[in-house]
């Protein structure tokens, strides 16, 4: 005979022919259960496989949970609209401040030093004497600084009130004040040393100071330029304005791209010129994941996409990319977010970016990232399949090595016992089915 078939009974009932070397198996009810339980196991590879992130359905449907543990957010599509009512919160100097205009005339306040010169109209009068002429017929009394009740003190005009007057409103009182004593008086009332009023520039400038402020008006570049300029030239300066209680800050390079923020600055404003590198991370399908620096004053989604390596071609969904953010309230709502779920005067919001839409890379270059973004872009279903698929395979693997071992020993075993080439057919035991 030129062969034989062997068929061999496992202790779990699977008839196991060998056939020329080959193997073949035969099933039963223990298998058919395996099956059933690997085809319930695909409902929950996406729990199990491992990933980058969350799927797109997750991100989508996990917006409304109920679950406690989990935060809630919010989900904003991008479109014209949206981009447009972010672009009018971009924080601005010229929008935080209401007062954009020059500041007024110069006014005294406490400890500034007076200086108050008179003029008679001939000897002999107040302050002059017959004996001798004085060129001009002036005396100038020393000078003297406005005290804690904002008063000066003038000869013979007594006390007069400096704190917030103007020199020619001062230089009214003191006339009224001489009138009927000096012969004709002139007054000429001025700043000798000016202590209020002043502008602090701080930070990291070359000459940080506090400066006295110009009645002409100053800019806010101004200001930084008589404190010898900025420190540092790169694009991660900022610039902070306080006045008043009330702080506002923007990027050094929107001072000089966006002349509207170079407002006037008042007296005891407060300019802080800081470094502050802006960041933003990528996670999931993206060419490259990790923290990357704006390296400009301002940069754009798309611009931001470019610098994380665009997306992985293999494996992101174009459809699927998801920008994390926190938005004030008042933001949210104009979005129309339902903020009544949310508490706390910050929303986290998901912003849905659609790079499948030739459209979306429009939105894209208009859309401003800010400091801390986060940027996921999701698998596409297809990379989640095949993952499925070969834990799978892995699986049927584990579970069939044993069979092939075992067969494989009774074939060697069956060699070298020498066993004749005749061929024996053994009909393995059907498969039944109870009704």
């Amino acid at each position: 005979m030129p062969g034989r078939i062997l068929w061999f009974e496992s202790g779990e009932s699977v008839n196991v022919p060998i056939v020329g070397g080959a193997v073949l198996l035969g099933l039963n009810r223990n298998c058919v259960h395996i099956s059933i339980a690997l085809l319930a196991l695909s409902g929950a590879g996406c729990s199990i496989m491992p990933a980058t992130g969350p799927q797109s359905f997750d991100v989508r449907a996990s917006s409304e949970t109920s679950d406690p543990a989990s935060l809630p957010y919010a989900l904003v599509k991008l479109a014209p609209e949206v981009v447009g009512i972010l672009g009018h919160y971009t924080p601005t100097l010229s929008s935080a401040f209401a007062d954009k205009t020059p500041p007024k005339a110069f006014r005294f306040g406490i400890g500034d030093i007076v200086s108050v010169t008179i003029f008679e109209a001939a000897p002999g009068g107040l302050f002059t004497s017959d004996s001798g002429v004085r060129a001009g017929n002036f005396v100038t009394i020393p000078n003297q600084a406005v005290d804690e009740n904002g008063h000066i003190t003038v000869p013979y005009a007594g006390i007069i009130q400096a704190k917030g007057r103007t020199p020619t409103e001062i230089q009214n009182s003191i006339l009224d004040g001489l009138k009927a004593r000096a012969l004709e008086p002139q007054v000429v009332v001025a700043l000798a040393d000016q202590h209020t009023s002043l502008v602090s520039v701080l930070g990291d400038v070359r000459a940080a100071g506090r400066f006295p402020a110009s009645p002409s008006g100053e800019r806010i570049l101004d200001a930084v330029a008589r404190a010898g300029g900025p420190g540092n030239q790169g694009y991660d300066m900022w610039v902070s304005l306080e006045r008043q209680g009330h702080r506002a800050s923007v990027p050094f390079g929107a001072l000089l791209y966006q002349p509207t923020n170079n407002i006037y600055v008042l007296p005891n404003d407060v300019i802080y010129l800081f470094s502050q590198p802006q960041t933003f991370v990528a996670f999931g399908a993206s060419g490259t994941q990790g923290q990357f620096r704006f390296e400009a004053w301002r940069l754009s989604l798309a611009e931001a996409v470019g610098k994380q390596g665009g997306l992985n071609d293999a494996q992101a969904d174009p459809g699927s990319v998801f920008l994390y953010r926190g938005e004030t309230r008042e933001v949210a709502e104009r979005l129309g977010v339902d903020c009544r779920r949310f508490e706390g005067p910050i929303i986290p919001v998901i912003y849905i970016v659609n790079f499948r839409d030739p459209s979306g890379y429009f939105l894209a270059q208009s859309f401003e990232m800010r400091n801390k973004d986060v940027i996921f872009t999701s698998n596409a279903a297809s990379v989640e399949t095949t993952k499925f698929l070969n834990f799978l395979r892995t699986i049927m693997a584990t579970a069939n090595d044993p069979i092939i071992y075992a067969t494989n020993g009774y074939a060697l075993k069956a060699a070298t016992q020498g066993a004749q080439t005749t061929t024996i057919l053994t009909t393995p035991t059907p498969i039944t089915t109870g009704h």
